[in-house]
């Protein structure tokens, strides 16, 4: 281990283990260690078993629930954007090779104690039943506009500078009802709070026309797809692709010392008595606790059903997003719902995550709204868990640190940060165009 490295990561979280991918493809000499013996962190897959001794104890789970092996449940759930960044990595990496997807079957919104499909397009604007027909009419409008909006053509702007007029202008441009802007917001562009409705409108025009190109790619009911047997097997794609470009991977290293020199730099780690040397560390917040603030922390119920959730068409692979608004809360509540069609569960059973930022210590009754969709539950689990971010100047100390996961039910708010985490470790973009028919190939209809 006395070697000098370019970078050592700590922890193998999905985060971590993309940088290091990352990293290995574009040169860099990598050595990546976990104080765990398992892949995954914070983003670990779990059993049966491994579900019950940690959120149970000693408990033995029933059999009635099938065999431990049959279950993959992921501790971080999150849909992918078929057309979004985190897709665009894998096939940038080629760790598609290593992963097979599905694609999600439903993507839905909470809307007056009701749920209804997402409408994306104006086709979809005008079945859906979310709105009433004056409404489909203007969100149709909205819709056409966004889908032929094209940032390099004037012509399609319709005399709008997308990068001065707020979304909120947009909005009232087009007549939109409080509604109608809740479920854009949240639910297609997939904002977390209202801030954005001040901002520059292209944002949320880039998100709303990257919603609508995923859900094209499939043909199905969502723009999400999802890997077979879980996100478990993309922190080890990972772990493989840094393998195959000559990263070195050490498990169930105790302690991980950071060593920093005299001007509070990082130059090296210890574990075990050895000290590897390297330029960078890049690690998730709970290497570096004197470096990450706590920022909130999130609520969430993990539920074992043997049944699709009411009202979604029978889907075996479904997001509901509850605004914020809906609900008198601060924060936006989500729920994922996957099974055994993508080999997470046994046969007739499925995985359901609630998860919100807290507000309260009651999760119980705080992720009541969500809770009350799911009908009845095999079993259920409760959890919160505190959100850090990093407070240091990585300029100064060279150590990046990622932020904790947040409530999504998605990737967006996570590969944005693997991005930006990329952006200052080598002073570059991530080169993200790519030929996205691989994705296709990739994911099974």
């Amino acid at each position: 281990m006395d070697e000098e490295y370019d970078v050592i990561v700590l922890g193998t979280g999905l985060k971590e283990c993309i940088l290091s991918g990352l990293l290995s493809v574009d040169g860099l000499k990598v050595l990546h260690m976990d104080r765990n013996d398992y892949y995954g962190g914070e983003s670990t897959s779990l059993n049966l078993v491994q579900l019950w001794k940690r959120f149970r104890g000693d408990e033995k789970p029933p059999e009635s629930l099938g065999s431990t092996k049959d279950y993959n449940v992921d501790m971080v759930p999150k849909f992918m954007m078929a057309n979004g960044a985190l897709v665009r990595v894998l096939i940038h990496t080629s760790v598609t090779k290593y992963l097979n997807f599905k694609a999600v079957d439903g993507s839905f919104v909470y809307n007056k104690g009701k749920i209804y499909k997402v409408p994306a397009t104006d086709v979809e604007a005008l079945k859906s039943t979310l709105m009433g027909l004056f409404e489909k009419r203007r969100a149709r409008k909205l819709f056409i506009y966004v889908q032929d909006y094209d940032e390099n053509d004037p012509k399609s702007h319709e005399g709008l500078d997308l990068n001065k007029v707020t979304t909120r202008e947009v909005f009232a441009k087009y007549g939109l009802d409080d509604n109608t802007v809740d479920f854009i917001g949240h639910a297609l562009a997939l904002h977390t709070n209202d801030d954005y409705l001040d901002k520059p409108a292209i944002d949320t025009v880039k998100r709303m026309k990257l919603y609508a190109d995923s859900l094209a790619r499939f043909q199905g009911g969502s723009p999400y797809i999802y890997p077979q047997y879980g996100l478990g097997e993309l922190p080890q794609g990972f772990a493989r692709l840094s393998a195959v470009y000559g990263g070195t991977y050490m498990l169930n290293k105790p302690e991980c010392k950071v060593e920093f020199d005299q001007n509070g730099k990082a130059y090296g780690v210890t574990s075990e008595g050895e000290t590897a040397k390297c330029k960078k560390v890049v690690c998730d917040p709970s290497y570096l606790p004197d470096k990450v603030k706590k920022v909130g922390r999130v609520t969430r119920a993990i539920c074992i059903m043997s049944h699709p959730i009411t009202d979604t068409n029978n889907s075996d692979s479904v997001q509901i997003i509850l605004p914020q608004k809906q609900l008198g809360r601060k924060s936006d509540m989500y729920v994922f719902c996957c099974s055994y069609s993508h080999n997470i569960a046994p046969e007739g059973k499925y995985i359901a995550f609630v998860s919100t930022e807290a507000e309260t210590d009651r999760p119980e009754v705080e992720l009541k709204p969500g809770m009350d969709l799911l009908g009845p539950v095999d079993e259920t689990f409760f959890d919160i868990y505190d959100r850090y971010e990093p407070v240091n100047n990585s300029q100064k100390d060279s150590c990046f640190i990622s932020t904790s996961y947040d409530a999504t039910t998605h990737f967006e708010s996570t590969v944005q940060d693997v991005i930006s985490m990329y952006r200052k470790i080598t002073g570059k973009e991530l080169d993200l165009s790519v030929d996205l028919s691989a994705a296709s190939a990739a994911a099974e209809e």
